[in-house]
């Protein structure tokens, strides 16, 4: 793979979580969101994205997510927790985007919001069809996900450098 390559990022902010009397980073899954997980990546196996590399938080519900996801898929990618992302900002997910090897063809990067779909409206300069319209109107709910393409080096990505090519959500009308 050279700096030139085609890349995609999937962007999949964590499935429904509950509320209960634990701190924040700690807070598992609501049964929804292990029913919208698989969903996920079910979706994942039919739209047939493959991955290279997961980007995941340490938070329980987004690895709860993640293993979830991950078992639908038929190659599990090489998974890294990574406790930047738990309350990442915008600036701080492109650094971690940029710091991705470039033999990394396809990243999923499972994290939450506002960052994830702060960064999903940052690095999609264009879209098809109406996966951009569909994004806006969904808010980037929980367990949806964004794939973005673009070329070049992963140290190159910044603000419209790519292309929003597909967005699901669980419950999208």
């Amino acid at each position: 793979m050279t700096v030139d390559s085609a890349r995609t990022i999937v962007l999949l902010r964590h499935a429904k979580a509950d509320w209960p009397e634990v701190p924040d980073h700690e807070r598992p899954l609501a049964d929804r969101g292990r029913q919208d997980a698989p969903a996920a990546g079910r979706r994942f196996t039919d739209d047939g994205i493959t991955l290279d590399l997961a980007l995941c938080s340490t938070a329980a519900r987004t690895r709860e997510t993640w293993k979830l996801v991950a078992h639908e898929l038929p190659h599990r990618p090489r998974t890294v927790y990574e406790e930047r992302l738990y309350e990442a900002t915008l600036g701080d997910l492109i650094a971690l985007l940029g710091e991705t090897p470039d033999d990394v063809g396809s990243l999923l990067l499972v994290g939450h919001n506002p960052g994830v779909h702060a960064l999903a409206d940052a690095l999609a300069g264009s879209a098809d069809a109406d996966a951009l319209a569909r994004m806006k109107r969904a808010g980037f709910p929980t367990a949806a996900f964004a794939v973005i393409t673009f070329s070049g080096s992963w140290k190159t990505v910044e603000h419209g450098v790519g292309r929003l090519t597909g967005f699901w959500a669980p419950h999208e009308a």
